[in-house]
C-alpha cells in the first residue's frame, strides 16, 4: 500500500511551486459539493493583521478529490479558472478499496506538500491540513506563520463547529468548557514555555500545521482509515515536537451527524444526541485526579528535560515510581525506566 501512496504523492501536483512559497495547505475532498466553494473562498480571501490582502504567492492550496459521487471536482476546477491568481491545484483520483479513505488521501497530500516545499523552502516549509467542510478564519494563514516564527514546530488551530444540533449542543459545550478548564489547570501546574496560556486543547485535521522537518521526524501521518490526525499528534509528542495550541488560529467546521469516517466528530455528535434523548449525564475525571496527574507529569518532565545523566537510583525517582504504582525494581532490572518516563509524559506535551 505504501508504494502505491508514494507513487501518487510523486506524480500528482506536477506544476512547480511558486518560488515565494512558505506554506502549502492540503484538503482531502470526498462528496463535498455543498461545502467546498465556501472552503476555497475562505482560503482565497486571507488578510494580514492590518486587514490587507496577503501576498497570494506565499501559500498554495492542494485539493485531492477522491472517490466522489458528486461534482466536487468540477466545482474546484471551475473555481480555479475563475480565480487564476489563487494558487490552487486540483487533482482527482479513484482509490481501490484498501486505500479508499481519508487517511490515505491526507497522507498523499501531505507528502506531496512536503516534496514541493522541500524543493523551495527546505525544512522550514510549513505543511497545513484542513478539511473540505471547513472554513478557515480570515487571518488563519498570517497567525499560523507568526506562531512558526516564534519557534513552533506544530500549530494546532481552534476548531469551532457551526450550527451544532440543538440536541447535542449542551453536551458539546460542557465538553469544551471542561477541556479548557483542564488545559488552564495544566498551564499552571505543568507550564510549557513554547505553549503558554492562553491556549486550547486541539490539534486535528481541520487545522493542523507542521514544519517539513518535524513532519519527517515524526514519521509522517499514518495512512489509516480514520483518526489519522490523532495518531499523528501522538507521534509528534513522541519526538518532542514543539506544539503550539494557538487560540488565534481558528477554523469553523460543519456539524453534520452523518460523517465520512467510522469515527470522528460527527460520530461524537450522534452520541451526544443519544445521551440527550436518554437523559444521560457526562462523566469526567475529578479535579484532585487532574492535580495529582499533572503534578507528577511536571516532576517527570523536569527529569526528562534535565541536563546530564539521570540518576535512576535516586530517592526522587523511586518515590515517583511508587506514586505511579509502578514496580520500580522490576523496571530498573529490565532497563525500562527511560521508556516509562517517555510514556508517562506523552513526550512533547
Amino acid at each position: 500500500m505504501m508504494e502505491t501512496l508514494l507513487k501518487y504523492s510523486e506524480t500528482l501536483f506536477s506544476i512547480p511551486p511558486n518560488k515565494n512559497l512558505l506554506l502549502s495547505v492540503v484538503i482531502p475532498v470526498k462528496d463535498e459539493a455543498d461545502h467546498i466553494e465556501k472552503t476555497l473562498d475562505a482560503l482565497r480571501l486571507q488578510i494580514d493583521l492590518l486587514d490587507n490582502p496577503i501576498d497570494s504567492t506565499i501559500y498554495e492550496v492542494l485539493v485531492l478529490v477522491n472517490n466522489c459521487s458528486d461534482d466536487s471536482f468540477e466545482i474546484c476546477t471551475k473555481y480555479k479558472m475563475r480565480h487564476p491568481s489563487f494558487q490552487l491545484h486540483v487533482e482527482c483520483v479513484t482509490f481501490l478499496p484498501p486505500n479508499a479513505h481519508v487517511g490515505a488521501a491526507r497522507r498523499i497530500l501531505m507528502d506531496a506538500a512536503y516534496n514541493r516545499l522541500m524543493s523551495i523552502r527546505g525544512e522550514r516549509g510549513i505543511i497545513v491540513s484542513t478539511d473540505g467542510d471547513s472554513e478557515v478564519d480570515s487571518k488563519w494563514v498570517i497567525h499560523m506563520i507568526d506562531e512558526f516564527s516564534k519557534g513552533a514546530e506544530v500549530v494546532g488551530g481552534r476548531i469551532l463547529p457551526q450550527n451544532t444540533p440543538v440536541s447535542a449542543k449542551i453536551h458539546h459545550l460542557r465538553d469544551v468548557t471542561y477541556r479548557l478548564f483542564v488545559t488552564r489547570l495544566e498551564s499552571i501546574i505543568d507550564p510549557c514555555p513554547f505553549n503558554p496560556w492562553p491556549r486550547h486543547f486541539q490539534c486535528y485535521g481541520p487545522s493542523l500545521a507542521v514544519s517539513c522537518e518535524c513532519y519527517e521526524r515524526a514519521g509522517r501521518i499514518p495512512p489509516i482509515p480514520y483518526l489519522e490526525d490523532e495518531e499523528f499528534r501522538k507521534a509528534l509528542k513522541r519526538v518532542d515536537a514543539k506544539i503550539r495550541h494557538s487560540p488565534k488560529v481558528k477554523v469553523f467546521t460543519s456539524s453534520r451527524i452523518v460523517g465520512r469516517v467510522a469515527f470522528g466528530f460527527s460520530v461524537q455528535l450522534g452520541k451526544w444526541e443519544m445521551m440527550s434523548s436518554n437523559g444521560e449525564k457526562q462523566e469526567v475525571e475529578s479535579v484532585p485526579n487532574h492535580i495529582f496527574r499533572l503534578t507528577l507529569k511536571n516532576k517527570l518532565r523536569k527529569i526528562w528535560q534535565g541536563t546530564g545523566p539521570v540518576n535512576f537510583d535516586s530517592p526522587v525517582i523511586q518515590q515517583l515510581a511508587d506514586d505511579l504504582k509502578i514496580d520500580y525494581n522490576e523496571l530498573h532490572k529490565k532497563n525500562h525506566v527511560e521508556s516509562v518516563l517517555r510514556i508517562c509524559l506523552g513526550v512533547g506535551g
